[in-house]
């Protein structure tokens, strides 16, 4: 019966954790989205379209800055060979073109929704929210 309890407690916890954790990438996210629309002051018109191609496009641009992040992961790695660390080398250029193409793609997309003015603006908030968040991740808790 004890092992049962502490089953259940357990789960509990892992569950709760999941959730909070759930919970703050959406508060997050929710927070990104209200950055950058009130940023661009997208109209009610523009919204769903840009919001419909942004969210597509950062999906497929986290993807690959996912990958670059393992690529670049630790170059002391045991086991890596130079044949491995040149290939290594040679996809994270390939990646970063990947990433450079999905922004050519985009723009087009994005343009036809939104000027292009609210376009640079939209590059600019996305690194001064990821700013934002990162000073804010950094410092401690008040």
């Amino acid at each position: 019966m004890k092992h049962v309890l502490y089953s259940w407690l357990l789960m509990l916890m892992l569950t709760t954790g999941v959730a909070f954790a759930q919970d703050g990438r959406q508060r997050i996210e929710s927070a990104r989205i209200a950055y950058i629309t009130n940023r661009l002051n997208l109209t009610t018109e523009q919204a769903p379209q840009f919001w419909a191609v942004y969210n597509e496009y950062n999906g497929r641009k986290q993807e690959l800055n996912r990958r670059l992040r393992q690529l670049s992961g630790d170059p002391t790695r045991p086991g890596l060979t130079e044949s491995n660390a040149l290939a290594d080398l040679k996809e994270i250029n390939s990646t970063k073109q990947k990433i450079a193409d999905l922004d050519d793609e985009y723009m087009s997309r994005f343009l036809k929704v939104i000027s292009p003015q609210q376009l640079r603006e939209l590059y600019s908030s996305e690194r001064e929210f990821n700013k934002m968040l990162l000073n804010r991740l950094g410092s401690p808790r008040q």
